[in-house]
């Protein structure tokens, strides 16, 4: 379909990369990945033929149609969000006209042989729309649009009426229903919620389209693709298999080249040797001087080298109090829109929470809230002793000052901290030297995400509220801030379409569902396999739950008030039959925290070589034995706090249920 030869590219006096070749087979899905700023978009411009390559040459297959989703696209004006998403095809569109012009001829004509002709071309058409599935493209773009959660009641509204994340899910789904031979996708997940991103996998698995895709995503490019294309120190290099086979195969490369390099390094210093002790002996002179030339022929292998990555940690925050922030019997409404009416919400030290669910359920007015950058419509916001709070916006870069650099928008957060300390920081961030002296205006998202990142560290805030923060971050960089997060002895709350980055961090999910807020113990994976399944039938109440001004069932049929009154009694008799069991829960979790910090003295005991001089036997055997014990506690008390935990949700299950049906 499509082949490359030996492309070089510079951007300025920087070569982006040199000597890329491979070829793209039909229906071949390959992940291009790369650290921020290696090239790939440039590389997919090429592919389009948009850039011409400074060097060698790309080759396309006769007729071979490609079809581009970019990071950014201004949306047309005049046009339904329906109209547009079926704008995809002048030949369709030519056809179809083609044929009402045949049908009103063959109705009026009288001379046979013309209406031959005509019926014989009416036939060839129809065959073309068949072969080019013409027939059902509406029906098509509906499913790809309800797919990507478009709801079908506002398809006939314009598209200047959708927001930058909502115009790019469009393009998106223009793309998909063209169906092109070779589809280019820059991020293609970036602004899909869970939902849309698990249809969309569904929907590439089963396409036809070979596909490149650049991705962060670890989960997606290991569930879609097949081979991968990663830039790194400006070369193309091929792997097959997912991401994680990559992963793999990676560290047998460098493992192998790392061999390579140091077998020939030992050779070369013994050839250096001997024309070190010969090269001036008659009698050796003639053997030193062909070590010389053996030595010159020698093409040298480099040592495997690593992109820059950034390198933090979150500092030691001041502790908070157990109750971080709560919410009781919130109320929030734009216009007529209700959004919460009446949610009630716990944040304890010590919680992660992910937030999920479709785009538009609230998870960002929730989020916004607890920040204190939304207000509420009633109810109360309690924020906890001593929580300070650092809050990521997900276009947070939009409230960052663009004439000012680097250093000035770091200093603005940075207090008294000396400059010299600032400028280290920045550069774990990857702001080094004079870098610090660029503009805001002049970064890219990557590069806005790493310093509203920094500014969100100089804060040191002990209770993070994180809006899809690994948006614009590459893999490397999602690695370290996950590192970073999972260290952070604070509170956070996020949200994220990153299942990776979701089951790393996450303790507990709070979803938004039909109208409620419902809160789970556990990761993504746990929300999957357990917790699922009874949201949808509706057999679990939640943790904590908000009727929305479309709450359904029986609570639609009595007064606001009377629903409200019975609900708090409701509440308030949950709380007394849960704090038996939330005490054992509690007391669980500290003598669990406290047998783990025990584990990890006595591990870090064990593996200090300092332990074991002296040959005391009696000591070595007594941690040994303390060690065992510990993990025996660690053990027992995880089963206790799993019994109560499970206790507790059994609880809250039957006390809903049983009061939802009365």
């Amino acid at each position: 379909m499509i082949a490359v030869q030996d492309v070089s590219k510079f951007l300025g006096k920087k070569e982006l990369f040199k000597g890329v070749s491979f070829q793209v087979n039909p229906g071949e899905r390959i992940g291009l990945i790369g650290p921020n700023g290696t090239g790939k978009t440039t590389l997919f411009q090429i592919l389009l033929g948009n850039t011409e390559p400074d060097g060698g040459m790309v080759t396309r297959a006769r007729g071979v149609s490609l079809g581009y989703l970019p990071q950014q696209w201004t949306p047309v004006e005049g046009k339904t969000i329906l109209a547009h998403a079926l704008d995809i095809h002048e030949q369709v569109h030519a056809i179809h006209d083609e044929l009402k012009t045949l049908q009103e001829s063959l109705d009026t004509v009288t001379d046979r042989s013309l209406a031959a002709e005509m019926a014989k071309r009416q036939t060839f058409l129809l065959d073309q729309l068949e072969h080019m599935e013409g027939y059902d493209l509406e029906a098509r773009a509906m499913k790809i649009l309800a797919g990507l959660s478009f709801r079908t009641d506002r398809l006939n509204e314009p598209v200047t009426s959708l927001s930058g994340g909502w115009v790019m899910r469009l393009e998106l789904a223009r793309l998909l229903l063209a169906q092109p031979d070779l589809l280019l996708l820059d991020e293609p997940t970036n602004h899909l919620d869970l939902d849309s991103l698990l249809w969309l996998e569904q929907y590439l698995l089963a396409s036809s389209s070979a596909m490149i895709i650049v991705s962060h995503d670890r989960i997606f490019l290991n569930r879609v693709v097949r081979r991968i294309f990663e830039i790194e120190q400006g070369v193309l290099q091929e792997y097959a298999g997912n991401y994680d086979a990559y992963l793999d195969e990676k560290a047998l490369r460098r493992e192998i080249q790392m061999a390579s390099y140091n077998n020939q390094q030992d050779r070369i210093k013994n050839i250096e040797r001997f024309i070190e002790r010969n090269r001036y002996r008659k009698s050796t002179a003639r053997q030193a001087q062909s070590r010389l030339k053996q030595m010159e022929k020698i093409e040298r292998i480099e040592a495997p080298v690593h992109d820059a990555e950034i390198h933090f940690v979150f500092p030691e925050p001041p502790p908070s109090g157990k109750r971080v922030m709560e919410l009781k019997n919130v109320k929030k409404a734009y216009g007529e829109h209700v959004v919460y009416d009446g949610v009630d919400f716990t944040v304890e030290k010590g919680d992660r929470i992910a937030f999920i669910g479709e785009n538009g359920a609230g998870k960002s007015t929730l989020l916004k809230i607890l920040a204190g950058v939304e207000s509420i419509g009633g109810g109360e916001r309690a924020v906890g002793p001593r929580t300070a709070i650092g809050y990521y916006a997900q276009y947070q870069w939009e409230q960052l000052h663009t004439d000012w650099t680097i250093l000035e928008e770091a200093s603005s957060v940075a207090g008294d901290m000396p400059q010299s300390r600032l400028r280290g920081l920045l550069g774990a961030f990857l702001f080094q030297g004079d870098d610090v002296l660029k503009k805001v205006v002049v970064l890219s998202g990557g590069e806005k995400a790493r310093l509203i990142l920094c500014k969100l560290l100089l804060q040191r805030p002990n209770f993070l509220l994180m809006d899809e923060p690994t948006n614009h971050l590459d893999i490397p960089s999602r690695e370290v801030l996950e590192k970073a997060l999972a260290d952070f002895p604070g509170t956070i709350c996020f949200i994220s379409h990153d299942r990776h980055f979701i089951n790393a961090i996450a303790n507990r999910i709070l979803t938004v569902h039909m109208g409620y807020v419902h809160v789970f113990p556990g990761n993504y994976d746990d929300f999957r396999e357990i917790w699922e399944k009874r949201l949808m039938e509706g057999e679990s109440g939640g943790a904590a739950e908000a009727p929305s001004g479309n709450a359904a069932g029986e609570a639609k049929t009595r007064t606001d008030q009377d629903r409200k009154r019975m609900r708090a009694e409701w509440r308030n008799e949950l709380y007394r039959l849960k704090k038996p069991l939330q005490e054992r829960v509690e007391l669980a979790e500290a003598a669990l925290e406290t047998a783990h910090a025990e584990l990890d003295e006595l591990n870090g005991r064990l593996e200090d070589p300092d332990t074991y001089r002296g040959g005391d036997g009696n000591r070595i055997q007594t941690l040994r034995v303390q060690h065992h014990e510990c993990q025996e506690r660690i053990r027992r008390l995880t089963e206790e706090w799993e019994e109560s935990a499970l206790a507790l949700e059994e609880l809250e299950e039957r006390f809903w249920k049983d009061r939802e049906t009365a």
